[in-house]
């Protein structure tokens, strides 16, 4: 059955592929975006791009598709962790999957309104659309992934699912600038909305093989009756740890993707020696280093154990990362992949946590929760460094005073991220240190033991 169980992971690992690579797309283009629409054409003097042709957007505006998509998730996964508990995963990666179609659709279109009213309600509505498809994605990939996985090799399944994902992101940031240059944004963004089919294709398999699997095993009757007994009132017996989890996934995300999404403009605005296409590269080494050591982390997890040390951790090494851009020369790829290097650790390492404080039975709604508030906080950071960088065209530099501001913002939310993590590992140790048992230890006791009960008589 083990490799049946790879199996169910490999289509699983697909199915957020095209999804991420189309939510990093405005990143990677993001001087066409937010480049002049009077340029008749793109004028290269000394290496650097003197002007570029664009959809006219302002920083502001720029950074309000990445903060639909994230406030459109922040809502609309509360719902789909729900409904993924009571209707099952196979209802969710269908639906969520054609959302993610639809949404990339939309966007792409968009990009043929260029320069009239309609651009931008067009773009907003794609990544509205997109948003409710791409963040529940994640939290069926969690699902599928926590009920094949559960008990066994959790963290090596969870990291090769990141480095999936990260892979379109990844690609993205090779690729999509040569791409753009050479057809253009239209195609570029039709070609993200094709990558998306293949996730909705992957959903199919997915189901298929996750209603065999689940048969010879015989547990489907027994999944959907846990499901049927799940009440969205169960979301207030959740334990104080996982609220902690949230909070510390929350800031953490909130010193990322802000980051990600305008650090190829910090680049070339701070150190001029760089092109576009080299800042998208640079930028893109964040995940291009999580795509490599996502599976490695999980690994050390699985055999070490220890999540909530080892996450906070890692944590505190990311401090020095904003500081240095902030205020030093340092090359920026230096930056890039140390922050790509952390961002694994603590993700894995605290995203596995959840299962282990949450009945089965809520898990959809645990995930769905979790998604919520880190990606509402990841919108509202996206805001906030929105203006923070002003409210002009990027056809000009943002002054450094600017991206210094930003960077000190980054580091804030890192070291709440910290704190919480502090605070978790208190709690945990006083209610038995389940998060931080070595992996040995936590072979001994039974599995089931290792989750809080849902109700009072659960637990009796």
């Amino acid at each position: 059955m083990d490799h049946y169980r790879f199996l169910v992971l490999f289509f699983n690992c697909l199915l957020s592929f095209g999804s991420y690579f189309c939510f990093d797309i405005p990143g990677v283009l993001q001087d066409q975006f937010q480049g002049n629409l009077t340029c008749s054409n793109t004028t290269v003097i000394n290496g650097t791009v003197d002007c570029v042709v664009g959809q006219g957007m302002s920083p502001r505006q720029f950074n309000l598709l990445y903060a639909v998509c994230a406030w459109t998730n922040a809502v609309v996964v509360i719902l789909a962790g729900f409904l993924i508990d009571k209707l099952g995963n196979r209802f969710g990666a269908l639906l969520f999957s054609f959302l993610c179609v639809l949404g990339s659709t939309v966007f792409a279109l968009g990009s043929h309104f260029s320069g009239t009213p309609y651009l931008l309600p067009l773009m907003l509505t794609g990544r509205f659309i997109f948003g409710s498809g791409n963040g529940s994605l994640a939290i069926v990939q969690n699902c599928i992934t926590t009920m094949w996985f559960k008990g066994k090799e959790l963290a090596l399944a969870f990291g090769l699912t990141l480095a999936f994902a990260r892979l379109g992101s990844v690609l993205n940031f090779f690729f999509t600038q040569s791409f753009e240059e050479r057809f253009g944004m239209q195609w570029t963004l039709w070609c993200g909305a094709l990558l998306c089919v293949l996730g909705f294709m992957s959903a199919i398999i997915v189901s298929i093989l996750d209603k065999v699997g689940m048969k010879q095993l015989g547990l489907d009757e027994a999944i959907q009756e846990e499901s049927r007994k799940v009440r969205i009132q169960d979301v207030k017996l959740l334990s104080l740890r996982y609220w902690l989890l949230v909070l510390a996934i929350m800031f953490f995300y909130n010193g990322i993707f802000p980051f990600v999404a305008d650090a190829s403009k910090f680049i070339q605005d701070k150190y001029t020696d760089y092109t576009q296409e080299e800042a998208g590269y640079i930028a893109g080494a964040v995940y291009d280093s999580s795509l490599v050591l996502s599976a490695i982390v999980g690994i050390l997890i699985d055999h070490v154990g220890m999540r909530g040390i080892f996450a906070m951790s890692c944590a505190v090494l990311a401090l020095p990362v904003f500081a240095l851009l902030a205020f030093t020369f340092i090359p920026p790829l230096v930056c890039t992949i140390w922050l790509g290097v952390l961002y694994p650790c603590v993700s894995v390492s605290m995203w596995t946590c959840i299962p282990l404080v949450v009945p089965q039975a809520t898990i959809g709604t645990a995930w769905g929760l979790a998604s919520s508030i880190h990606m509402f906080g990841v919108g509202v950071s996206n805001l906030v460094v929105g203006g923070i960088l002003g409210s002009k065209s990027s056809d000009t530099k943002i002054p450094l005073w600017r991206w210094q501001r930003m960077m000190i913002f980054m580091l804030a939310n890192i070291i709440c991220c910290i704190i919480t993590l502090g605070l978790l590992n208190i709690v945990d140790h006083k209610q038995g240190g389940m998060l931080n048992t070595t992996t040995k230890k936590s072979g001994q006791s039974k599995r089931e033991s290792d989750r809080e009960p849902l109700t009072q008589r659960e637990e009796e």
